[in-house]
């Protein structure tokens, strides 16, 4: 019998749902009459984890994120991923947003973790591992009891659980 059970605390977006959600908004795009002769584009760029939106105005940029977001919720992408940046101008009169997607636990919100499951006085201990947060404890119920804390608190991010020992 193991004398500590844990489990690890993670915060990241499947890269394969995200490139089918692409390109699902890619083909609506082109079959919708609304982009019909419009500059409107999605582009991933996986080594930085950032999708780039482009468009020809604003309203059209607001519609395009619109449409990934409704293919997000289908595809079972959590929107709380995705971190928007500002909308700035571009060449050719067209405007473009970056859109962040998480990759692991900020450093902040890893402490807010980790400060969490102390204030909760549970019989476990959380600890930050580069970007996740490894919680142990000697009791299986205790730990089900952390995960349960953890989904009803609000961190703004889309918490995962793994590694359940």
């Amino acid at each position: 019998m193991a004398d500590n059970y844990s489990f690890d605390v993670i915060s990241k977006v499947d890269m394969q749902e995200m490139k089918n959600v692409v390109d699902q908004t890619l083909k609506e795009i082109g079959q919708r009459y609304d982009f019909k002769g419009t500059k409107s584009d999605l582009t991933l760029k996986e080594k930085e984890k950032e999708l780039v939106v482009l468009s020809d105005d604003d309203y059209k940029l607001n519609a395009v994120i619109d449409i990934l977001k409704a293919k997000c919720i289908k595809r079972n992408v959590s929107l709380k991923g995705l971190t928007y940046g500002k909308v700035e101008e571009a060449l050719g009169g067209t405007v473009r947003q970056t859109i962040t997607i998480q990759s692991g636990l900020p450093d902040d919100k890893a402490k807010a973790i980790t400060k969490s499951i102390k204030e909760a006085k549970f019989k476990a201990q959380g600890q930050i591992q580069g970007d996740q947060v490894r919680v142990q404890s000697k009791s299986k119920d205790e730990l089900q009891s952390v995960m349960n804390h953890l989904k009803a608190e609000d961190f703004g991010l889309d918490l995962q659980f793994e590694n359940y020992r």
